[in-house]
C-alpha cells in the first residue's frame, strides 16, 4: 500500500510528463489520474496538455470525467476558459453557449470561498454584451445571487452592485440597496466564520488511504469542524440552498478524504436524515468503488437496502461479502439476514450448508443456536446445534463457556456440570484456566459444599498461568458494547460530542460484530477508535495524542508528551511595598529583584562559580545571616513546608536596629537603583510613613493576642490557620521591636520584606 501511494514518485511522474510530448504523456497521466482520481491538480495539468495542442475533442473527455467530482476552482476556470475559447467567434449562439457555460459553473462551484473571481467574471461577460433591458436585468440578477454567497471578493462585489445600481436608476437603487443590505451584511459575518475553517484546510493533500500521521488527523478533524459549520445554516437561508451548499462541502472533503470509510458513510447517512435515501444509495455505490474491501460499508449499504425493501439487492451485497470474506462473521450475517428475509427455514438449510464451508467455525453454530433459541423460542433444537458443535469443538474453550451458558439460561444444572466435567478432561492445561473458573462459580451457586470443595482444589496451577485465549479481544467488544449503551444512555444531555457519534460507522462495526469477529481488520479498528477520540476533542487544539495506531506510534509518543516546566531560578521573594512602588516598571520580576538582592548576588545566585558564592554571604544583611545560622539541620532535599514554617514561626531572630534604620536601607536600596530621583524617593518614603502610621494603630490592637497565640504550642494546620486569620481581616504584617529580617505574623505566612 505505501509503494502504491508513493506521493514523491506520484510528483516525479507529473513533472516528467511536463517535459514529454502530449502522445507520451498521455499514458503517464493516465496511470496517475487511476491512483489520484480526485486530484484536481493532475487533472488540471493533464487537460492543459491537451489544451496547449488544440485537442477539443480529448479535452472535452477529459472534463467529462472529472468535474463533477473535482470540484475545485482552478480546474473549472480551465473549464470556462476553454468553453470561451471554443465559442468566443460564433456570434449570437457562442454567447449563448458561453452563458450556459457560466451558468452551469456557478451551479455547481458558487457557493465556494474562492469563487468571488468567476463571479466577477460572469458579470463582465454579461456587460461586453449588446445593451438593452434583458442585459440589465440579468446583470441584476447575477450581482444579487453574488452579494448573497460568502466568498472573499463579497465586499468588493457589494461595492460594484451599488455603483451598477446608481448608474441604472439612483431613486430605484437606494431602495434596492436598503432591500439587500442586511442580506449582505449576513454574507460577511459569515464569510469571516467560514474563512478559519477554510485557514485549516490543506487543499493539496493527496488523497490517500489513512495511515494515521498528526498531518491527516488534524486534516480530519478540520473537514469535520467545517462540515458541523455548514450544516448549523449559520446564514439562515432557505433549505434547498443550506442542502447545495453541505453537498457541495461533502464533495470537496471527498476530494482529500477518499479513502475514509466514515466520510463516505457520514455523507450517505446525512442524505437518508435529508429525506434523500436515492441519493445515499448512489453514494454507498460511490464509496464502494473507491474502497471496494470495506466490509463495514457493505453492511451499511446492504442495511439501508433492507429497511426500504430491496430484498434482492441487499441479498446480493450480502453475497459479495461471502466470496470474499475469509471469516465466519459473513456466515454469520447472511444467516440473520435470511432469518429477518426468509424466515427460519431459509436459515436453517443455508446453516446445513455453511457448517461444510472451510471457513466455518464455532461461532457460526454458537450463532445458528442462539437465533434458534432466542427468536423462535426452540431449545431442544438449539441444545443439539451444540451438542452437534461440540463434537467438532471441544477443545474450544469459547464454544464449552457459551454452551454452558445456554443450559444456565435453562437451568439444566445437571447437563451443566457434565458439560465442564467432558471439557476439563479433554482441554489441554494451557487453554483450561477459565473454564476452571466458570466451574467454580457455577458450584458455587448451584453445588453443595463437597462439590465446592472438590472443584476449588482441582484446577493445576499451570492452567492459570497460561491463560492467553482471546481474552483481550474480548474485553475490547465489551468496551465497544459498554459505549454503545453509554451513548444511548446519555444521547440528548448535552454530553459533548454525542451528537457527533451518532449514527457513525462505529456503530455499523459493532452492530456487526460477533463475539470476537469484527467487520474490519484490527487496523481499520483502530482507526475508528481514533477518530471517535478526536471528534470528542474536535473544539480542542489537535495534538498526538497516546493512543497508537499502529507500529509507527511508539516513537511519536515520547514527542507528543513533552511537558513544559516553569524556570525557579527566576524566582524572588515577594515584598508587597516593592510591587506597589514599582508597579508602572517594564518587568516587576526584574524590579522586585534589584530591590530585594544586590545585583551581583542576584545574577550568580544560579550561574556564579564556586567562588562567585563566597561573595555572597558579604553582601547578605546580619539578620538574615544570623537567622540561617540558628536553622536546624533537615533531612531530605525537600523538607516539608509545615516544618519550614514551624520553624520560622518559633526562631528567636537576632536583636537589631530599629525600623527606622530598616527604613533608611531600604532608601538605600533605592536610591541605588534610580540614582536620579531624589524627589521621587521623598514622596515614596512619604507614602511609606503614613501606611506605617496606618499599620500601628492595628498593630497595637493586636499586640496582645498575637504574644499570646505566638507563645502557645504550634497548631497542626499552620496554613489552614493562616487562611481563617486573613478571612477575619487581619494586617498581613507588623511592625517588629526587633529591626532585623521581619517574616510577617505568625499566622499571616507572607513576608513584610523590611531588612536590617
Amino acid at each position: 500500500m505505501a509503494d502504491k501511494y508513493n506521493i514523491e514518485e506520484a510528483e516525479a511522474l507529473a513533472r516528467r510528463a511536463l517535459r514529454l510530448p502530449i502522445a507520451q504523456a498521455t499514458p503517464i497521466y493516465e496511470q496517475l489520474l487511476s491512483l489520484y482520481p480526485t486530484s484536481a491538480r493532475y487533472w488540471k495539468q493533464y487537460v492543459e496538455a491537451q489544451m496547449a495542442v488544440n485537442n477539443d475533442d480529448a479535452t472535452k473527455q477529459i472534463f467529462s470525467r472529472c468535474l463533477l467530482t473535482c470540484l475545485q476552482v482552478p480546474l473549472w476556470q480551465c473549464y470556462i476558459r476553454f468553453i470561451r475559447k471554443v465559442y468566443d467567434k460564433k456570434g449570437a449562439e457562442g454567447q449563448e453557449e458561453t452563458t450556459k457555460a457560466f451558468e452551469f459553473m456557478l451551479n455547481y462551484i458558487g457557493t465556494d470561498i474562492a469563487s468571488g473571481p468567476i463571479w466577477t467574471e460572469y458579470i463582465t461577460f454579461l456587460k461586453s454584451l449588446p445593451e438593452d433591458l434583458q442585459r440589465k436585468i440579468a446583470v441584476r440578477k447575477v450581482y444579487q445571487r453574488a452579494i448573497l454567497t460568502p466568498t472573499h471578493h463579497v465586499e468588493q462585489l457589494w461595492k460594484d452592485y451599488e455603483n451598477f445600481e446608481n448608474s441604472v436608476n439612483r431613486q430605484l437603487a437606494k431602495g434596492l440597496v436598503n432591500e439587500y443590505q442586511p442580506k449582505f451584511n449576513s454574507a460577511r459575518a459569515v464569510y469571516r466564520e467560514r474563512k478559519k475553517y477554510i485557514e485549516e484546510i490543506d487543499w493539496n493533500m493527496p488523497a490517500v488511504p489513512p495511515t494515521g500521521s498528526s498531518k491527516e488527523e488534524a486534516q480530519w478533524v478540520a473537514w469535520k469542524k467545517f462540515l458541523s459549520f455548514e450544516k448549523g445554516n449559520p446564514q439562515r437561508i432557505d433549505t434547498a440552498l443550506s442542502t447545495k451548499r453541505i453537498v457541495y462541502v461533502y464533495e470537496q472533503c471527498l476530494m482529500c478524504l477518499y479513502h475514509y470509510p466514515d466520510v463516505w458513510y457520514d455523507y450517505a447517512e446525512w442524505h437518508v436524515k435529508s429525506g434523500s435515501t436515492d441519493a445515499a444509495i448512489k453514494v454507498f455505490q460511490r464509496a464502494l468503488k473507491a474502497i471496494p474491501d470495506s466490509e463495514m460499508l457493505k453492511y451499511a449499504y446492504a442495511e439501508l437496502e433492507e429497511s426500504r425493501g430491496a430484498i434482492q439487492s441487499a441479498k446480493k451485497l450480502y453475497e459479495s461479502i461471502l466470496g470474499v470474506s475469509t471469516n465466519s462473521l459473513a456466515h454469520i450475517q447472511f444467516l440473520r439476514f435470511l432469518r429477518r428475509a426468509e424466515g427460519v427455514e431459509a436459515a436453517r438449510k443455508y446453516f446445513l450448508d455453511a457448517r461444510k464451508s472451510p471457513s466455518c467455525t464455532y461461532h457460526v453454530y454458537i450463532a445458528f443456536a442462539t437465533i434458534v433459541f432466542c427468536i423462535d423460542k426452540n431449545p431442544k433444537v438449539a441444545h443439539n446445534i451444540f451438542e452437534e458443535g461440540l463434537k467438532r469443538y471441544m477443545n474450544e474453550p469459547v464454544y464449552i463457556l457459551e454452551y454452558a451458558d445456554f443450559l444456565t439460561r435453562l437451568n439444566d444444572d445437571i447437563n451443566i456440570r457434565a458439560l465442564f466435567e467432558r471439557a476439563l478432561s479433554t482441554l489441554p492445561a494451557e487453554d483450561s484456566a477459565e473454564v476452571w473458573k466458570r466451574f467454580i462459580l457455577f458450584e458455587q451457586t448451584y453445588g453443595d459444599l463437597a462439590s465446592i470443595l472438590k472443584n476449588r482444589v482441582a484446577p493445576r496451577k499451570e492452567a492459570f498461568e497460561n491463560c492467553s485465549w482471546n481474552y483481550e479481544i474480548r474485553l475490547r467488544y465489551a468496551q465497544y458494547q459498554v459505549e454503545q449503551r453509554r451513548k444511548e444512555a446519555l444521547f440528548g444531555k448535552g454530553e459533548e460530542g454525542s451528537s457527533a457519534l451518532e449514527s457513525s460507522l462505529q456503530d455499523v462495526a459493532s452492530r456487526y460484530s460477533y463475539m470476537d469477529l469484527w467487520p474490519c481488520n484490527s487496523k481499520e479498528l483502530d482507526y475508528l477508535a481514533r477518530q471517535e477520540l478526536l471528534v470528542k476533542n474536535m473544539n480542542k487544539k489537535v495534538e498526538k495524542t497516546n493512543l497508537t495506531h499502529g507500529p509507527a506510534a511508539t516513537g511519536s509518543v515520547a514527542s507528543s508528551s513533552k511537558v513544559v516546566y516553569p524556570d525557579t531560578t527566576q524566582m524572588v521573594v515577594y515584598d508587597p511595598t516593592i510591587k506597589s512602588e514599582f508597579a508602572s516598571s517594564a518587568n516587576p520580576v526584574a524590579a522586585a529583584a534589584s530591590n530585594t538582592f544586590p545585583s551581583n548576588v542576584a545574577a550568580t545566585a544560579t550561574y556564579g562559580s564556586a567562588s562567585t558564592f563566597d561573595e555572597i554571604p558579604k553582601t547578605t544583611p546580619p539578620a538574615l545571616i544570623a537567622f540561617l545560622a540558628n536553622l536546624p539541620i533537615v533531612d531530605g532535599p525537600t523538607p516539608n513546608v509545615d516544618v519550614v514554617l514551624s520553624i520560622c514561626l518559633q526562631s528567636d531572630l537576632a536583636t537589631g536596629q530599629t525600623s527606622k534604620q530598616s527604613s533608611a536601607a531600604k532608601g538605600n536600596v533605592q536610591s541605588q537603583n534610580d540614582p536620579s530621583g531624589s524627589s521621587r524617593g521623598g514622596s515614596q518614603r512619604l507614602s511609606r510613613d503614613r501606611r506605617a502610621t496606618k499599620r500601628k494603630d492595628s498593630d497595637r490592637q493586636e499586640e496582645d493576642d498575637t504574644a499570646t497565640i505566638q507563645s502557645q504550642p504550634l497548631p497542626t494546620d499552620v496554613f489552614r490557620l493562616r487562611q481563617m486569620r486573613k478571612a477575619r481581616g487581619i494586617a498581613t504584617s507588623s511592625q517588629t521591636p526587633t529591626g532585623s529580617t521581619s517574616y510577617g505574623s505568625a499566622f499571616s505566612g507572607e513576608l513584610s520584606g523590611s531588612t536590617g
